[in-house]
């Protein structure tokens, strides 16, 4: 019985402490990345905001989300740094590969556009 709460201590003590550590090595991770940012990189905000690094100072970056807006962000606010494979992947229509070619993987319904009537309908049903 003497042994049993020291124990414990340690066995839950030991999960808490392992899990500082990699939450510490992935915020390390995340600022040497927000802190390596540079003009022409393909970068993903915390808020989900696609865009292109047009300028960068000690503490925010100026993003271009489309042609000619330009929008400035903290640096914080930079989730991550998307590679050429991965911008060409969110471009891609779903249920199709690299090349076009429909997937056989898993069947996707196409995407539905929705009139401006159905929109007009839909916004004012209530």
């Amino acid at each position: 019985m003497d042994l049993l709460f020291p124990l414990i201590l340690v066995a839950l003590l030991v999960p808490m402490f392992l899990g500082m550590r990699r939450q510490k090595k992935e915020a390390d991770k995340v600022a040497q990345m927000q802190d390596s940012l540079k003009v022409g990189d393909l970068v993903t905000t915390t808020s989900g905001l696609y865009g292109t690094v047009v300028e960068a100072d000690d503490t925010s970056v100026d993003l271009e989300i489309a042609e000619d807006v330009v929008t400035t962000w903290l640096r914080a606010a930079i989730r991550d740094v998307r590679t050429d494979a991965t911008a060409d992947d969110a471009e891609e229509t779903p249920g199709t590969d690299a090349e076009g070619a429909e997937s056989t993987d898993s069947p996707a319904a196409p995407a539905a556009e929705e009139t401006p009537a159905q929109t007009e309908t839909r916004l004012t049903k209530d």
